[in-house]
């Protein structure tokens, strides 16, 4: 019985809360009507295409620049992963004691980054980064394995 009226009272002051709410003084607004503006249509500037080949090199030239830990922070690497400890992913210090740093893993891990993957390092699986060029991948994961 006390949950009935007080659901009911609850009920009563959400439809008062919601009707006061609801009411606004309504003043009548002055209505000042203005001249028609003309507008002219300028077309639209026509963009030339751009090569796709031409992109790829710009980043690419940007990203040479750029070393393996500076990769990392412009990634989402560091929302899983973080240096010295477990977060959702393993550690980078973890991995570099795990695998060691030559030329096969750093193409199998990289290949792990873009392709993602699970099972190696528990439940949580590592989402893939197909945007991620293997160059890049690559230099990220020799920063990781070089921490070792």
């Amino acid at each position: 019985m006390k949950i009935t009226i007080l659901s009911k009272s609850a009920f009563v002051l959400l439809a008062a809360l919601l009707f006061a709410c609801g009411t606004e003084n309504k003043e009548e607004k002055a209505v000042v009507e203005k001249e028609p503006v003309e507008v002219k249509e300028t077309p639209a500037p026509v963009a030339e295409p751009v090569e796709e080949q031409v992109k790829e090199e710009v980043i690419s030239d940007a990203s040479k620049t750029m070393s393996g830990e500076d990769k990392i922070g412009n990634s989402d690497c560091l929302s899983c992963h973080m240096k010295e400890r477990q977060v959702v992913g393993p550690a980078f210090l973890d991995i570099a004691a795990e695998y060691e740093n030559n030329d096969a893993n750093v193409a199998k891990l990289a290949a792990k980054v873009i392709q993602g993957g699970a099972g190696v390092w528990g439940e949580a699986a590592m989402p893939p980064h197909p945007s991620l060029s293997e160059e890049d991948a690559k230099d990220m994961v020799r920063y990781i394995l070089g921490l070792s």
